[in-house]
Protein backbone atom coordinates (compact mmCIF):
# COMPACT_ATOMS: atom_id res chain seq x y z
CA UNK A 1 0.00 0.00 0.00
CA UNK A 2 1.46 3.54 -0.77
CA UNK A 3 0.85 6.79 0.70
CA UNK A 4 -0.35 9.48 -0.64
CA UNK A 5 2.05 12.18 0.50
CA UNK A 6 0.43 15.91 -0.36
CA UNK A 7 2.95 18.43 -1.90
CA UNK A 8 0.93 21.39 -1.40
CA UNK A 9 2.42 24.26 0.56
CA UNK A 10 0.31 24.84 4.16
CA UNK A 11 0.70 27.89 5.65
CA UNK A 12 -0.21 29.55 9.51
CA UNK A 13 -2.60 33.35 9.33
CA UNK A 14 -4.78 35.01 10.74
CA UNK A 15 -8.31 35.77 9.58
CA UNK A 16 -8.94 39.35 8.51
CA UNK A 17 -12.38 38.93 6.94
CA UNK A 18 -15.87 36.28 7.18
CA UNK A 19 -18.25 38.20 5.66
CA UNK A 20 -18.61 36.21 2.38
CA UNK A 21 -20.17 32.80 2.47
CA UNK A 22 -18.14 30.13 2.49
CA UNK A 23 -14.97 32.39 2.37
CA UNK A 24 -12.36 33.45 4.33
CA UNK A 25 -9.87 36.40 3.81
CA UNK A 26 -6.44 35.57 5.80
CA UNK A 27 -3.11 37.93 6.08
CA UNK A 28 0.03 35.80 6.02
CA UNK A 29 3.10 37.63 7.44
CA UNK A 30 6.85 36.69 6.45
CA UNK A 31 9.54 37.58 7.52
CA UNK A 32 12.84 38.32 6.19
CA UNK A 33 16.31 39.72 5.73
CA UNK A 34 17.07 42.60 3.47
CA UNK A 35 19.99 41.24 0.87
CA UNK A 36 22.01 44.40 0.92
CA UNK A 37 21.24 45.70 4.40
CA UNK A 38 20.42 42.98 6.46
CA UNK A 39 17.64 44.44 8.43
CA UNK A 40 14.66 42.23 9.32
CA UNK A 41 11.38 43.14 7.32
CA UNK A 42 7.95 41.87 7.18
CA UNK A 43 5.91 41.41 4.55
CA UNK A 44 1.90 40.81 4.82
CA UNK A 45 -0.34 39.18 1.95
CA UNK A 46 -3.85 38.90 2.05
CA UNK A 47 -5.36 35.33 0.49
CA UNK A 48 -9.01 34.19 0.21
CA UNK A 49 -9.36 30.70 1.26
CA UNK A 50 -12.23 28.59 0.97
CA UNK A 51 -14.35 27.63 5.00
CA UNK A 52 -16.83 25.22 4.17
CA UNK A 53 -18.29 24.79 7.64
CA UNK A 54 -17.87 28.63 8.33
CA UNK A 55 -15.81 27.49 11.05
CA UNK A 56 -13.23 30.26 10.94
CA UNK A 57 -13.90 34.12 12.18
CA UNK A 58 -11.95 37.14 12.50
CA UNK A 59 -9.21 37.04 14.73
CA UNK A 60 -8.37 33.50 14.33
CA UNK A 61 -5.14 31.71 13.63
CA UNK A 62 -5.84 29.09 10.68
CA UNK A 63 -3.97 26.64 8.74
CA UNK A 64 -4.54 27.31 4.93
CA UNK A 65 -2.99 24.63 2.29
CA UNK A 66 -2.79 25.02 -1.76
CA UNK A 67 -5.75 23.40 -3.50
CA UNK A 68 -7.07 23.46 -7.31
CA UNK A 69 -8.98 27.19 -8.49
CA UNK A 70 -12.17 27.06 -6.78
CA UNK A 71 -13.15 30.68 -7.54
CA UNK A 72 -11.52 33.97 -9.35
CA UNK A 73 -9.53 34.25 -6.24
CA UNK A 74 -9.83 31.16 -4.16
CA UNK A 75 -6.66 29.20 -4.29
CA UNK A 76 -6.77 27.88 -0.68
CA UNK A 77 -8.56 25.79 1.56
CA UNK A 78 -8.77 25.71 5.53
CA UNK A 79 -7.51 23.02 7.27
CA UNK A 80 -8.32 23.68 10.97
CA UNK A 81 -8.41 26.48 13.23
CA UNK A 82 -5.37 26.76 15.47
CA UNK A 83 -6.37 29.20 17.97
CA UNK A 84 -9.38 31.05 18.56
CA UNK A 85 -9.25 34.67 18.65
CA UNK A 86 -10.66 37.34 21.20
CA UNK A 87 -14.51 37.92 21.34
CA UNK A 88 -16.24 40.06 19.21
CA UNK A 89 -16.14 43.91 20.16
CA UNK A 90 -19.36 46.08 19.24
CA UNK A 91 -18.70 49.06 16.24
CA UNK A 92 -15.84 51.45 17.36
CA UNK A 93 -15.22 49.73 20.25
CA UNK A 94 -18.32 51.83 22.27
CA UNK A 95 -20.40 49.21 24.51
CA UNK A 96 -24.14 48.53 23.04
CA UNK A 97 -27.30 50.59 24.73
CA UNK A 98 -28.00 47.03 26.45
CA UNK A 99 -24.86 47.49 28.50
CA UNK A 100 -24.43 51.11 28.58
CA UNK A 101 -25.97 51.95 32.05
CA UNK A 102 -28.57 54.50 32.51
CA UNK A 103 -27.15 58.30 33.22
CA UNK A 104 -29.08 60.69 35.83
CA UNK A 105 -29.57 62.76 32.70
CA UNK A 106 -30.89 60.06 30.51
CA UNK A 107 -34.12 59.93 33.24
CA UNK A 108 -37.25 62.07 32.48
CA UNK A 109 -38.06 64.62 35.69
CA UNK A 110 -40.34 63.50 37.72
CA UNK A 111 -42.60 66.06 40.06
Amino acid sequence: MIESRSHKRRLRGVVVGDKVAKTITVELTRRFQHPKYGKFLQKKTRVHAHDEGRAAHVGDTVEIAECRPLSRLKRWRLVQVIERGAEPVSVAGLPTAAEQAPTPGDQPPTS
